[in-house]
């Protein structure tokens, strides 16, 4: 551990760490443009020069790691001249349009032109221009900015996975492009726009639509998968105008999914505002107290048997647990929440949970996937496995469809029966697992939907039981599609024979009312008979045989709970105003129940949550990762031979909010064209 000077003041650091992060330690800025805490060292801006004591010239602070007995000053007249003359090359080419550019008022260039510029420009030349580029409906160009940082060329490579990125030319004549002229494929591309030091790279969704200090900032969670991201929402007037990463170490890093930044404009569209109660056949407008009078009609008489409840993906667990409350007033116990017909059992938490965490991926040596394709089902989740396959050679093998997955997987066939071999010991997965030190084994919602999916649950906790445990390590995890899915299986929302049990029981007029929490993800003709009560935000498929329709707010509208993949409890502030007569969900069930059944026992949010960490304990420890005890779960049973269909069909469709979407439709139709583009090429190349 290297021990070293600055500024005077004298500091102790580990070994392979910079003088640019060792200056960071003692508090001293420095500026820098090309450095990026989570990339790799370029060393191309030149901006962090500082004065090293018996070097002939200003070092590069970014690229040289600190020595023992180090002096190093950043205040200098030599730091400050070469500071200088650095930002005067950098503005040699660079427009001068400060006042219209669309990253005013975050921009780094600006703020350490400065700081640390000369404020006078000896160049008179010409400035060169540099042809903006296309890269698809999500990022906007404007290269003639850019200063070569390559900071999106690393990211595009070491943290997406992808080669798609780079620069051609050289000196004067470089320029930084998607090859082929084709979008930068990855379902993290919108992170290069945070990562973009000068406005080169801009958002195209938000581009011009509204300025940084006009903005309003929210903390909140994203709902568009499982894993629970943190992001800040931005709202002027009551709008959301942009979703933003918000660091967090554990879960998401300081990234997110293009799904997660981008898919916002489809919060106000489609939009259901005001009830709506089928008369004659058609929906048509009505007031709250004739929409739940007709709810109180259609269920009046009915026994508890004959009542059901479906839960959507993107509920937050407050209005869950009043939806359970309401049916139960009604004597009804089925409520469903696996849309996707997955066997998750909920008699062992762990059975259910991602039990390693996120970050414990990093501590992994050895990873089994059994039928899930991360990249897709959990962007998040397939970055950090990425991260350890780059930084300390991780083994990944997969049981399933073979995907890219933007790293190297030993792919074993796309045959659930191979559990079977792994169990016994006599496949060569399970000598890798034994021979790890803490390996992990990774369920996902494809395996888990099939017909045999309670006895592929069972097999793969047995794989567990046998290789993945250690001490203070349990590698058994299971990766949900689902923001709703854990917060609902805590809460016991299953019922016997799963969703398919109750649309076949609907469609065969045992079941004469089913209430739906934001359902969508089902075929809803099982429901033509049946008398149907809607509580949601998009006009989706759930209402299509809805009988009354009750608006609900969508989540940057509300307050709620969310318990992400790992079983971590995270709560999500309301940001944006709801359009209409919407109203949050539990508020709905709560009016609701004054009119249909025994009144609900809270008349607020506080008095919500406290019921619900009487009927959820793990919701009273907020933003901690769990540790559960182990046990026995799924059921016995044969494995059927053959593949594992994709839990996911489309990336950018998963939910009502991405297919109300405009921005996530142009991003299926890019992808779409460009893969055929890329098709003709090669097929040009070839002939």
């Amino acid at each position: 551990m290297p021990t070293l000077t600055i500024d005077g003041k004298e500091v102790t650091v580990d070994a392979g760490t910079t003088v640019l992060q060792a200056c960071e330690e003692v508090g001293v800025t420095v500026p820098r443009f090309c450095y990026h805490e989570r990339l790799s060292i370029a060393g191309n801006c030149r901006m962090c020069l500082v004065d090293m004591e018996k070097a002939p010239k200003p070092i590069a602070s970014c690229a040289m790691p600190a020595g023992e007995g180090m002096v190093i000053h950043t205040d200098t007249e030599r730091v400050k001249t070469a500071r200088e003359g650095v930002m005067e090359f950098l503005l040699i080419n660079h427009p001068l349009d400060c006042p219209v550019r669309d990253q005013g008022g975050e921009c780094e260039l600006q703020d350490q032109s400065v700081a640390f510029g000369g404020g006078i420009s000896r160049y008179d030349e010409n400035k060169r221009a540099v042809g903006d580029k296309n890269m698809g409906p999500l990022i906007a160009t404007t290269m003639t900015r850019c200063i070569h940082c390559m900071r999106c060329v690393r990211f595009s490579d070491e943290i997406a996975g992808v080669d798609g990125m780079g620069s051609l030319g050289r000196g004067e004549h470089t320029e930084v492009v998607t090859y082929l002229d084709g979008l930068l494929d990855t379902e993290l591309s919108g992170n290069v726009i945070d990562l973009c030091p000068v406005g080169a790279l801009t958002s195209k969704p938000y581009a011009f639509t509204a300025r940084s200090w006009e903005l309003t900032e929210t903390n909140a969670i994203d709902v568009m998968d499982a894993v629970g991201s943190n992001i800040t929402v931005d709202t002027r007037d009551g709008a959301v105008m942009r979703v933003l990463p918000r660091l967090n170490e554990d879960v998401n890093e300081e990234w997110i999914s293009d799904k997660t930044r981008f898919s916002y404009d489809g919060i106000k569209k489609q939009r259901l505002d005001q009830p709506y109660v089928r008369k004659s056949g058609k929906l048509v407008e009505a007031t709250w107290d004739e929409a739940f009078n007709a709810v109180k009609k259609g269920i009046k008489g009915l026994k508890g048997k004959e009542i059901a409840g479906l839960v959507g993906d993107v509920a937050e667990m407050e209005s869950m647990l009043a939806f359970k409350d309401l049916l139960g007033t009604l004597g009804s116990k089925r409520i469903e929440a696996r849309q996707d017909g997955a066997a998750l059992d909920t008699s062992v938490r762990a059975g259910y949970l991602m039990n390693t965490g996120i970050a414990g991926i990093e501590d992994a040596d050895y990873i089994l996937l059994v039928g899930t394709n991360p990249r897709v089902d959990a962007p998040m989740v397939n970055a950090r496995i990425r991260k350890a396959v780059v930084k300390i050679s991780l083994t990944v093998a997969n049981v399933g469809s073979a995907e890219d997955l933007s790293y190297a997987v030993e792919e074993f066939g796309d045959d659930a029966t191979l559990l079977k071999a792994i169990k016994t010991g006599r496949h060569d997965i399970a000598k890798a697992l034994k021979a790890a030190k803490k390996p992990m084994i990774i369920v996902g919602q494809a395996a888990l939907a099939r017909e045999d999916g309670a006895a592929i649950l069972k097999k793969a906790r047995d794989i567990a039981d046998k290789y993945c445990m250690a001490e203070g390590w349990n590698g058994f995890n299971v990766l949900h599609t689902a923001a709703s899915r854990v917060g609902a299986l805590d809460l016991g929302l299953t019922a016997a024979g799963g969703i398919d049990a109750i649309l076949d029981d609907a469609e065969a007029n045992k079941l004469k009312a089913v209430f739906l929490l934001g359902a969508d993800e089902f075929d809803s003709a099982a429901l033509k008979k049946t008398f149907t009560v809607y509580i949601g935000t998009h006009g989706d498929e759930g209402v299509k045989q809805a009988d009354v329709i009750l608006p609900g707010t969508v989540y940057t509208e509300k307050s709620g709970t969310y318990v992400n993949t790992e079983g971590r409890v995270q709560r999500s502030e309301k940001a944006s105003k709801a359009p209409g007569d919407a109203r949050d969900d539990w508020t709905i069930l709560r009016a609701l129940s004054d009119v249909i059944g025994e009144t609900l026992p809270y008349n607020s949010l506080a008095e919500l949550r406290m019921k619900l960490m009487a009927a959820a304990p793990a919701s009273r420890t907020l933003d901690t990762l769990p540790t559960e005890e182990w046990g026995d779960f799924g059921t016995d049973g044969e494995i059927e031979k053959g593949g594992i269909q994709p839990a996911i069909d489309n990336f950018y469709l998963t939910n009502t909010i991405a297919r109300a979407s405009a921005i996530m439709a142009d991003c299926v139709s890019a992808r779409e064209g460009d893969q055929q583009e890329a098709l003709k090429v090669m097929g040009g190349s070839h002939g």
